[in-house]
């Protein structure tokens, strides 16, 4: 890791960007001082998109923060996301203007009430949070000078980089205080228990698109009509087409001329030491004596603590008295996942539990057990079993793991010289010699569209993307492939096009009736639920459409019914049926159906105990997070209506009709 953070070029500022940017980007609202405008009028001026509590946040901040998160959702999506950049950006400069404004205004209320991130605490974060295996590898610090060089190439100083992460959790300690009021009433998780678990037994009268569709013999004329009221659609629609000569030079059939030697390996190891360290690890076991969680009105049932407490304590004292730690964690542990294993955790990680139970696993000594320790679950009686210090696996141990790597490495090198020495002399006098001068074999493709498969390439879309960006004056150029590099050049080029009626007969037919079907199957899957309920009768109904009946099983929201699918989409209306109601309409996909409740199934109050506690944290979890868009929401309502969040509506309208042209 050092080696590589002390090389410098592009390489660096790619790695360390990757780990800062993104706090920086969404963390930091600078101080800018406002246009003419702001000045005499108190409004934000030119460049300012809004002035949050006298922070002026800029038009280059909100592109900034788009740029970030369309990086973000390109990365997702693949490659072939390129093509959508103007789509994404213009979607993401409205959210990243609106992101930049709550971050700032949450911050200035987190000031205001006088939350603050001590030395210390930030010292703890850089130390153990998510910077820790940049700054602290292996939980050792990289030396203030190296601290100082790695920062610089993001242009920050350590105090400006500590500023951030101390914004940071100051705005997690807000988020924190806001999020800890949340409460679950007991009555709403046994709803939600009840609305998971419930099982329903339905008739169902199916109806599918393919037996309509097989019933339609559209004239040529419809298909003609069909064809002119869709031309919209179908024009340009045969994409641009293009041909190449190209010859591949393959990474594999070179690395069985390639010679590894010692130090190759050793440069390797030394360049990439980073992969090869084994972070500080602990075996741990555990007893837990779980503790209530708050009831209805937040309170927590203090007797029952005690109880808890009473009862970790007496385990204790027979564990320091010698008694069985294995055999105690079986009998009594309240963690269902390691009591059958003895209360044996395995090893694990800083960051892997809460903070109380890692501070105690980590600072114990091998064989020693802790005394009581209290989390959010409950107390732990902590052993240390084992312990590993941080340290750097030795070459040797690694050496067969190398050794093809830099294999790779170097054949991946050979074919680019290759190829760049092919496409050279190709210039001076065709590809076909040039390539023979060396063993290479040219293909010449057909026309092909920029999805299509190339032969001796298979999927190639770093080759396709240079191919159909390449003009007539390109001439022989390389591009990636993954067998290696292509040598290629462009032989000629077909633009989209509009197919003609007979070109498309058969997909035209083909759309004709799957739209014709798709409108069917809605009329009649309605017509048999009007009769249904009208005559009280599903399987009458269904004779008299000719619909198939069928009798589901015991089903949960969660399962899936043959030729309805899902219970969690249209199907759930089941869900909401009294016994022998009828539904309206299920559209599931290419079926139509319509539902006669049965039977419903309440599960079993055993099933409760098991799942409370998980049904409990997920509605905690959702009811935090709706608490927290609310503040906000409220926060910035009351702030706009004070006058502390002034925004430049001429700024936002000009970042949003210029958001789908701003570069990556």
């Amino acid at each position: 890791m050092i080696r590589f953070l002390q090389t410098p070029g592009p390489a660096l500022k790619t790695a360390l960007g990757a780990i800062l940017v993104f706090i920086c980007v969404s963390m930091v609202v600078t101080l800018i001082p406002g246009g003419l405008g702001s000045e005499l009028t108190g409004q934000p001026g030119k460049g300012v998109v809004a002035r949050v509590a006298g922070t002026d946040i800029t038009a280059d901040q909100v592109r900034r923060e788009a740029q970030q998160m369309v990086r973000q959702q390109v990365q997702q999506l693949g490659p072939n996301a390129s093509m959508l950049m103007p789509y994404l950006m213009a979607q993401a400069t409205p959210r990243a203007a609106d992101n930049l404004i709550s971050r700032q205004a949450l911050m200035a209320e987190a000031e205001r009430i006088g939350l603050r991130a001590t030395p210390e605490e930030i010292k703890d974060d850089l130390q153990h949070g998510r910077y820790a295996a940049t700054f602290f590898p292996g939980g050792n610090f990289v030396g203030q000078k190296q601290y100082e060089d790695m920062l610089s190439t993001a242009s920050l100083t350590p105090a400006a980089f500590e500023e951030i992460v101390g914004k940071e959790l100051v705005f997690n300690k807000l988020h924190d205080m806001v999020a800890d009021t949340a409460s679950v009433p007991e009555s709403d998780i046994r709803q939600a228990f009840l609305r998971q678990n419930t099982k329903v037994k339905f008739e169902y009268a199916l109806l599918k698109q393919d037996d309509l569709r097989k019933g339609l013999h559209p004239t040529e004329e419809e298909l003609k009509a069909f064809y002119q009221s869709h031309l919209q659609a179908y024009t340009n629609s045969i994409p641009e087409r293009r041909k190449a000569k190209y010859a591949l030079v393959d990474t594999g059939k070179l690395q069985s001329a390639v010679q590894v030697t010692r130090d190759d390996e050793q440069a390797f190891y030394d360049s990439h030491r980073d992969a090869y360290r084994v972070p500080e690890q602990v075996k741990v076991s555990h007893i837990l004596i779980k503790t209530p969680p708050p009831g209805a009105d937040g309170k927590v049932d203090e007797k029952a603590v005690a109880a808890a407490q009473s009862r970790a304590a007496d385990l204790l004292k027979q564990v320091k008295s010698g008694a069985n730690f294995e055999e105690l964690a079986k009998k009594n542990s309240e963690d269902p996942g390691s009591a059958t294993q003895g209360g044996s955790l395995g090893w694990f990680g800083r960051g892997k539990m809460v903070p109380e139970f890692e501070k105690a696993a980590f600072s114990m000594a091998k064989g020693q057990i802790s005394d009581l320790v209290k989390t959010g679950f409950g107390f732990h009686i902590i052993r240390v079993d084992d312990k590993q210090d941080p340290h750097l696996k030795p070459i040797d141990e690694v050496r067969d793991q190398i050794a093809p790597l830099v294999k790779q490495q170097k054949a991946q090198q050979m074919a680019q010289t290759l190829a760049t020495q092919v496409r050279d002399e190709a210039k001076n006098k065709g590809l076909d010699a040039a390539a023979a001068a060396h063993g290479l074999t040219v293909v010449n493709s057909d026309f092909v569209a920029r999805r299509d498969l190339l032969p001796g390439l298979g999927p190639a879309p770093q080759f396709m993307d240079a191919l159909f960006l390449a003009t007539d004056k390109t001439g022989v150029e390389v591009a990636s492939a993954s067998q290696g590099f292509v040598v290629y050049q462009l032989d000629g080029v077909k633009p989209q096009s509009t197919p003609s009626f007979d070109e498309i007969r058969t997909k035209v037919e083909d759309e004709f009736k799957n739209e014709r079907s798709a409108t069917l199957l809605s009329q009649k899957t309605q017509e048999l639920s009007d009769r249904a309920k009208s005559e009280h009768d599903l399987k009458r109904a269904a004779k008299e459409l000719g619909a198939t009946v069928k009798t589901s099983d015991f089903v949960a929201p969660d399962g899936q019914v043959p030729d309805i699918g899902s219970m969690s989409g249209q199907a759930s209306v089941a869900f909401g049926l009294k016994p022998g109601e009828i539904s309206s309409p299920v559209n599931s996909g290419s079926n139509g159906a319509v539902l006669q409740l049965l039977e419903t199934q309440a599960p079993p109050d055993s099933d409760y105990a098991a799942k409370r506690d998980q049904i409990r944290e997920l509605l905690l979890q959702q009811k935090q997070q709706q608490m927290f868009g609310l503040y906000i929401d409220n926060l910035r309502e009351r702030m706009e209506k004070s006058g502390k969040i002034k925004i430049n509506q001429q700024e936002m309208k000009a970042l949003s009709s210029t958001g789908n042209g701003v570069g990556m």
